[in-house]
């Protein structure tokens, strides 16, 4: 039983590894990039659409209203960067019914990497809404004692998402192997629906304490930072 796809090694030479990590990781990216391109491929402007049209525009508007309601007072400029980091985990959850497949989310170098994605954006995104002398100077606020604890709480949050995301991706696929190891299939069945829900709920999670992270980024000086939404363990 591997307890993470980095321990399934489809070739290695010396000390570089070519894991199911990074397979499933850029085997789902190309999925996404095709299936974006599929779906975008006829798109019209005009009044008459294809319900597939109308559905989509419809899921794209709710994405931006959650974004909005978040604080950020322009939801369109944040949402490439929110709605890949969602349907990236959210894909990644839904692909544990293919067989074979193993969610690369289910590494904690992925996760990490997913987290340091927020880590360098948050900044990006505040130094262009705010400049860089007034987001620099927001780390100092209300007295300069106030800078290694800013510091820290920008890398303690980072390690934060990437170990919640890890732990609850982990923790799902492991309880479905070992059902499958000591019980009928019947019941891990059951259990894989449930981890798919949760998987789902785990993507929405992650993607809304980003958006609450650049929110806190991108406001006004003096780093209110937004009360973050209750989170499901």
């Amino acid at each position: 039983m591997r307890l993470t796809p980095d321990d399934w090694v489809f070739w290695q030479y010396g000390f570089v590894k070519l894991n199911a990590t990074i397979v499933f990781t850029w085997v789902l990216m190309a999925v996404l990039v095709m299936g974006a391109a599929l779906i975008t491929r006829q798109l019209a402007t005009g009044h008459q659409r294809s319900r597939w049209q109308n559905l989509l525009e419809i899921v794209v508007t709710g994405i931006v209203a959650q974004i909005e309601d978040v604080g950020l007072k322009q939801p369109r400029r944040y949402l490439a960067f929110l709605g890949t980091l969602f349907l990236f985990v959210a894909a990644s959850a839904l692909a544990t019914v293919v067989p074979g497949f193993e969610p690369p989310t289910a590494s904690l170098s992925t996760t990490a990497a997913l987290a340091l994605c927020v880590l360098v954006a948050v900044p990006l995104f505040g130094i262009s809404g705010q400049g860089l002398v007034v987001y620099l100077k927001s780390y100092v606020e209300p007295t300069p004692v106030m800078l290694p604890f800013n510091l820290i709480s920008e890398v303690s949050r980072t390690l934060a998402l990437a170990v919640r995301l890890f732990g609850n991706m982990m923790s799902g696929a492991m309880i479905i192997a070992i059902l499958l190891s000591i019980t009928p299939f019947v019941f891990p069945v059951v259990m894989t629906v449930l981890g798919l829900l949760t998987g789902m709920v785990q993507a929405y999670i992650f993607t809304i304490l980003a958006a609450v992270y650049i929110a806190a980024a991108t406001s006004s000086p003096g780093r209110h930072k937004p009360k973050p939404p209750p989170l499901v363990p």
